[in-house]
C-alpha cells in the first residue's frame, strides 16, 4: 500500500507529510487562491500538510490562465516543497452539478468531471515557504527521507 493511501480510519498528521501538485496548481494552493485540490481518491487525513511542486508542470493552457503575473516566477519552483496548508476535509463529488458549484475553489472545468466520483481535498491557511528540493511521490508521502542533501 502506498504511503498514506486512503483508508477507513481517520488520519491526522503524526509526522510531516507532503502532497505533490503540479505547477501552476501548487502556486495557486500555497497562495490561497485555489482551496480545493481534486483527486480520484479520498482521504480521512486532516491537519497540516506540506505542498510539493512536482517536477513536471501541467501543460494545459487552462491551468496557467488563473496565475496572477505577480506569481509567475513562483511557478518556476519545481521538484520540492513550496509551502504548507491545513487540510480540513475531503469532499466527495458524485454529481457534475456539485463539482461545478465549487469551480471557483478548484478551477477545473465541469467537463473534467468523470463519473462515478471525484474527491476534493479542502485546504485552508495556506502559506508559501522557502523552497526545499525533494523528490515527490503519489498520495501523501513522508518527505523528510526524500530531502535532497549535498551527499547525493
Amino acid at each position: 500500500m502506498p504511503a498514506d493511501r486512503p483508508s477507513s480510519k481517520k488520519k491526522t498528521a503524526e509526522s510531516p507529510v507532503a502532497l505533490s501538485i503540479r505547477q501552476p496548481w501548487a502556486t495557486l494552493v500555497v497562495h490561497g487562491i485555489k482551496t480545493i485540490e481534486i483527486r480520484s481518491w479520498s482521504s480521512k487525513r486532516t491537519g497540516p500538510i506540506y505542498i510539493h511542486a512536482g517536477r513536471e508542470p501541467d501543460r494545459r493552457d487552462d491551468a496557467w490562465r488563473f496565475v496572477p503575473k505577480s506569481l509567475m516566477e513562483f511557478t518556476e519552483l519545481r521538484g520540492g516543497i513550496v509551502g504548507r496548508a491545513n487540510l480540513i476535509e475531503c469532499i466527495r463529488y458524485e454529481e457534475v452539478d456539485h463539482f461545478a458549484r465549487d469551480v471557483r475553489k478548484h478551477f477545473n472545468n465541469p467537463d473534467w468531471f468523470t463519473p462515478p466520483r471525484l474527491f476534493g481535498l479542502v485546504m485552508s491557511n495556506a502559506k508559501a515557504c522557502r523552497f526545499t528540493p525533494c523528490k515527490g511521490d503519489l498520495y501523501f508521502f513522508p518527505f523528510e527521507s526524500k530531502l535532497k542533501t549535498g551527499r547525493e
